[in-house]
């Protein structure tokens, strides 16, 4: 069960550095999802992907996991609550210019916001699972 419970928390942890990395090489990318309410554009971007470096690698290598966990949480929040449900609401608030816009129909566009939103709930999901797990250990 020892050997599950270290591949299961490399099988999580490892994406969020994978997303992270992409902060930096996809700046546009990101920028573009980003709603017109969300301050700091590329140093916000920046910044996210270190935030999503450090906590995989706190709980890959198990340190300070409960910490990593409850950010992680509070981010996944921040994500659905500024940007995906924001989206769905108003498609007006993503960048006029974002990548997908000239080549995606609005439905499909839409339809990419759900997929991202629903992909944030589970990770949260996921990530309060693991801090009620690390609560009970302590």
């Amino acid at each position: 069960m020892n050997k599950l419970t270290i591949l299961g928390r490399i099988l999580f942890a490892l994406p969020f550095a994978i997303f992270g990395l992409n902060h930096f090489f996809m700046k546009d990318f990101f920028g573009g999802m980003l709603t017109t309410f969300i301050p700091g554009g590329g140093f916000t971007i920046v910044f996210t992907g270190v935030l999503l470096i450090i906590i995989s690698a706190l709980i890959i290598f198990k340190k300070f996991v409960r910490e990593a966990a409850m950010a992680l949480a509070i981010l996944l929040t921040l994500f659905i609550l500024t940007i995906h449900i924001p989206h769905l609401v108003n498609p007006a608030t993503m960048d006029p210019n974002f990548i997908y816009n000239e080549v995606l129909a609005e439905s499909r566009i839409n339809m990419f916001v759900w997929i991202n939103l629903f992909k944030d709930l589970s990770l949260l999901g996921a990530s309060l699972f693991l801090l009620g797990v690390c609560e009970k250990e302590s």
